[in-house]
């Protein structure tokens, strides 16, 4: 399986107490530059995507810390340290985020221990296809990569330069995944969106949902103004949604003319992709995630088998 763009731990290092957000993975200064020539426009945009990271690490903070209190309790882990080198070991093995596996952990129900495995009688599943993944395997492929292969593609398909899209969280609710063309400011914004958005309502009616940014009544003032901001005057949101109709994500393309409609070939084009994106995202998460939280069980059980671990002299 192939590495993930970016590593599903490396934003945090344990703690005894819980994992303090930091900043790490950009240029520390200390290195290659910093003479008068250097562009200051790449310095500013570098600070920028230093603050996006750490807004987002702030975002996912609490979630990783609760996953730690769950597994130590539930683990009888002498530590929170323990219980976060167990959580990457299971996150880096299964190729995913920290973030995303804490998020699992607290909302998924507990494991039975009488029965052993967290998940009984669960049966394999073949990964649905991704035709806009060509020469990719399903089962192989990193989410991060198929979720924005699908903001590239939509680009491609209409021509447009600005695109987002969410994943849905059970712990937070529809949340920042990717992103093209838009400004800090939109996607401190929107990391985690709420009510009053064109994508909100995607996913709630599970259908894609065309917005006029000027007149829609349905929009909040915040969100309007936020979104016409960005030189967006329509935005076009297409609900992922797995086989049973259930919302995985929504993504969203916006578009500089105001009430600019999609051609019936674009339409039909967008909406395809995101089937097979909302298919996979519901097939990953119920095979990959809960391969994840199987082993995370089945380690963790192991570790509340040994004695504790005895303070050195």
């Amino acid at each position: 399986m192939q590495e993930p763009e970016d590593s599903p731990s490396s934003a945090y290092e344990p703690d005894p107490a819980a994992v303090a957000p930091s900043a790490d993975g950009g240029p520390d200064g200390g290195s290659g530059g910093g003479g008068p020539d250097d562009d200051p426009r790449a310095e500013l945009d570098r600070l920028r995507r230093e603050v996006r990271d750490l807004r987002g690490k702030l975002v996912a903070h609490p979630l990783v810390s609760q996953a730690q209190g769950v597994l130590q309790e539930r683990y009888r882990l002498p530590d929170a340290e323990s219980a976060f080198e167990l959580l990457k070991r299971c996150s880096q093995q299964h190729n995913l985020k920290l973030r995303n596996l804490a998020s699992a952990v607290v909302s998924v129900p507990r494991p039975d221990d009488d029965r052993g495995l967290w998940f009984p009688g669960r049966a394999g599943r073949r990964p649905p296809a991704l035709r806009f993944l060509p020469g990719h395997r399903p089962d192989k492929v990193n989410r991060s990569t198929v979720l924005k292969q699908v903001l590239h593609q939509a680009l491609s398909v209409t021509g447009t330069a600005m695109a987002d899209l969410q994943a849905l969280e059970p712990a937070i609710g529809l949340r920042m995944e990717h992103h093209r063309g838009l400004s800090e400011e939109f996607l401190q914004y929107f990391a985690v969106v709420e009510e009053g958005t064109p994508c909100s309502l995607a996913a709630r009616r599970r259908v894609r949902v065309a917005s006029d940014v000027t007149t829609d009544r349905t929009l909040s003032e915040p969100a309007r103004e936020m979104i016409l901001a960005v030189g967006s005057r329509t935005v076009h949101s297409m609900p992922m949604l797995s086989a049973a109709g259930r919302t995985v994500g929504v993504y969203s393309l916006h578009l500089p003319g105001q009430n600019q409609q999609l051609t019936r070939a674009q339409a039909t084009a967008l909406d395809g992709m995101a089937a097979q994106a909302g298919r996979w995202l519901d097939w990953h998460q119920r095979t990959i995630m809960l391969d994840a939280l199987e082993e995370l069980h089945r380690r963790g059980t192991e570790l509340r088998g040994r004695p504790p671990r005895r303070p050195a002299d």
